[in-house]
């Protein structure tokens, strides 16, 4: 009977979505899978036997309905990134936020329909470490008979950048939270899983992507890289941002790209130089944090110019026709960083919401806890890392998630009194912040929002233990990003400065190393949503909190009823 009655709702959940387009069907089966790479073999999860996973393609309006197989030894959960998930919150993903993980042996079937959104996503597993190799591309075509703004391009390729440790990523995050020290830094950078010719062993493999001469191409860049924001570069080639996070943008052209983990960007490529050459796309990190260990390696993948008669890439000989290598910036070059994200805005003027029913002032950074008793603490001084937002460092509850209980009613999971502003006003930015207000306190907390408010939240980055910049996502929202800086953000001098008139659409934005941003959306999809560092190692430290966005009026502003099948914990 059980078993009837999600046939009968199923189908009518797709009956629905029938008229406004086409519903694709997939199989998603999570399990272990033997890779070569950097000399060794290694066992990494993967989504089937693919490394990246599987792209997904569909079109505005299109449903997907992913029956994920978890035959891996970990618990696992899948989130669709940048996907507004209008009412379909128990689709996001992220673990004990809005479903239970997905337990080895067992499925769950995510049902979303994408709704007025086109352009460049991805998705990723988000539980643990393991979207480090279970992640892959997300693109959303024009509705038919729609085309982009922009020229059409001859062709498109995803660029999926990415991080490797020849190790168990789960391994290098346990150690961490066992030592309460800083992970292992990687071994290397990928280019759609390849680490690239600057790396042993990985010459064979590298990336080749073939072009034709005088073609306009369409790249698809997409940072997947779990601690490292990236400048990329191609040799002898500008590229012209057209997009970014699924919302086109005002073009304009750029010898670098500067990418935060959790944020896409599509370029224009134009093919003019010499055929028969090859030019490298290379990545590197941008490292705002001063004095703090990372990744200084370099990833490449090979432009291949060909014959447009016969448009397949083979590898010609490096004695023959070494690659061109690109400029790329130095590995702490703020201002260049800076003014990539400030090139980016909407294409035409926009309807910023307004007035605000919110004003939100979100601090965002590390912190340290002090040593306890029959604990290790590999941190500064005999302390344990640990991160936070306005002084609460979040904890992900283990019997049932955020977005169940609330639905249920269920009490002792989590209070919805995450505070509105840091409890202490302080010199944010400052270089001797008192280690008095370097100790964040835990708890489960969210802060509510009545559906239709509009939202205004200032995140201001901190100087506790270091600075960096942060790429803070925002589940279950496109926000315009109004401003960013650097400093303390003044409220009475920096509104001035907002831009009310085209301000880019993000899921991702990226607060400045010891400065701001201030995002602006409407509360118009109920739900659990979390808001977090997309830098890994900061989120399983806490640098996380969660709107628990209210029901508005009717079935159709209302999260829906949970899936039957919906992960037990």
């Amino acid at each position: 009977m059980q078993c009837l009655l999600f046939s009968i709702l199923l189908w009518l959940s797709l009956a629905f979505t029938c008229a406004s387009g086409e519903i694709h069907y997939h199989e998603f089966v999570i399990q272990a899978t033997p890779v070569k790479r950097l000399c060794e073999m290694h066992n990494i999860i993967t989504v089937n036997g693919l490394f990246p996973g599987p792209t997904l393609e569909v079109r505005n309006g299109d449903t997907l309905v992913i029956k994920a197989i978890n035959q891996a030894l970990y618990n696992v959960t899948l989130h669709w990134h940048g996907i507004r998930q209008l009412r379909t919150a128990w689709a996001d993903g992220p673990e004990f936020v809005t479903q239970c993980p997905i337990r080895p042996g067992e499925s769950y079937i995510y049902r979303f329909t994408i709704e007025g959104q086109e352009g460049t996503l991805w998705w990723h597993a988000h539980s643990m470490w393991l979207r480090a190799t279970v992640y892959g591309a997300l693109i959303i075509y024009p509705e038919e008979g729609s085309i982009y703004p922009f020229t059409m391009p001859k062709r498109e390729f995803p660029i999926l950048l990415g991080q490797w440790w020849n190790r168990d990523p789960n391994d290098v995050l346990r150690q961490a939270m066992i030592t309460g020290a800083a992970p292992n830094i990687s071994d290397a950078f990928t280019i759609n899983g390849q680490p690239g010719d600057l790396y042993d062993c990985s010459s064979q493999e590298t990336t080749v992507i073939p072009v034709v001469y005088g073609e306009t191409n369409l790249f698809r860049f997409i940072n997947a890289a779990m601690n490292n924001e990236l400048f990329i570069a191609i040799a002898g080639h500008l590229m012209t941002v057209v997009a970014a996070d699924a919302a086109y943008t005002k073009p304009f052209t750029t010898p670098v790209l500067m990418l935060g983990p959790g944020q896409t960007t599509d370029v224009l490529v134009t093919t003019t130089q010499a055929p028969g050459r090859r030019y490298y796309i290379a990545a590197q990190a941008y490292a705002s944090a001063q004095g703090v260990p990372f990744d200084n390696t370099t990833t490449t993948a090979i432009l291949q110019y060909v014959s447009a008669a016969c448009p397949t890439a083979t590898r010609t000989s490096p004695s023959v026709f070494p690659p061109l290598f690109p400029a790329l910036p130095a590995f702490n070059d703020t201002q260049t960083a800076a003014a990539f994200s400030a090139g980016i805005r909407s294409p035409s003027p926009v309807d910023v919401p307004d007035p605000v029913d919110e004003h939100l002032f979100f601090t965002v950074g590390l912190g340290l806890f002090n040593c306890q008793p029959n604990q290790l603490c590999g941190g500064p001084n005999g302390t344990r890392f640990t991160a936070s937002m306005n002084n609460v460092s979040f904890v992900l509850p283990q019997t049932v998630s955020i977005l169940q209980a609330s639905y249920l009613g269920a009490e002792g999971v989590f209070t919805d009194d995450f505070p509105p502003g840091p409890p202490i006003q302080f010199d944010y930015t400052a270089s001797n912040i008192s280690q008095d207000l370097q100790q964040p306190v835990p708890g489960t907390k969210v802060y509510k929002l009545k559906y239709g408010s509009v939202v205004q939240v200032v995140l201001q980055g901190t100087n506790i233990v270091a600075g960096e910049e942060h790429p803070m996502h925002v589940h279950g929202y496109q926000f315009y990003v109004l401003a960013t800086g650097f400093g303390n953000y003044n409220p009475a001098t920096d509104p001035a400065g907002f831009n009310m008139v085209d301000p880019p659409q993000r899921n991702t934005v990226g607060v400045p190393v010891n400065g701001w941003a201030v995002i602006r959306f409407v509360a118009d999809n109920p739900g659990v949503w979390l808001v977090h560092c997309h830098l890994d190692v900061h989120i399983v430290w806490g640098l996380a909190m969660a709107f628990l966005v209210e029901n508005g009026v009717g079935e159709l502003q209302a999260v829906e009823p949970p899936p039957i099948d919906l992960p037990l914990c």
